[in-house]
C-alpha cells in the first residue's frame, strides 16, 4: 500500500514539473535558444583577435627562451 502511494506521488510530481512552464519548449526556452544562437553568430572582435595573437607570440618567445639548449 505504501509503495502505491509513493508511486502516485511521484507521478503527480512529474506531471507538475511538465506543467510548471519551464519545459524545453516553453516561451522562455525558445527565447534562450534564440539568444544563444544570436551570440554564436556574432563574430569575434578584432581587438580580441589581436590580443590573442600577441599572447601566442609572447608564449612562443617565452618557450623558446626557456627551452633547454642542445649540448648543455
Amino acid at each position: 500500500m505504501k509503495d502505491k502511494l509513493v508511486t502516485q506521488q511521484r507521478m503527480r510530481t512529474q506531471a507538475g514539473r511538465a506543467e510548471d512552464g519551464l519545459g524545453p519548449n516553453t516561451d522562455i526556452g525558445n527565447r534562450l535558444r534564440a539568444l544563444y544562437g544570436a551570440v554564436q553568430d556574432e563574430g569575434v572582435p578584432e581587438q580580441l583577435l589581436d590580443l590573442l595573437e600577441k599572447l601566442d607570440s609572447a608564449e612562443q618567445a617565452h618557450k623558446s627562451k626557456n627551452s633547454p639548449r642542445d649540448g648543455e
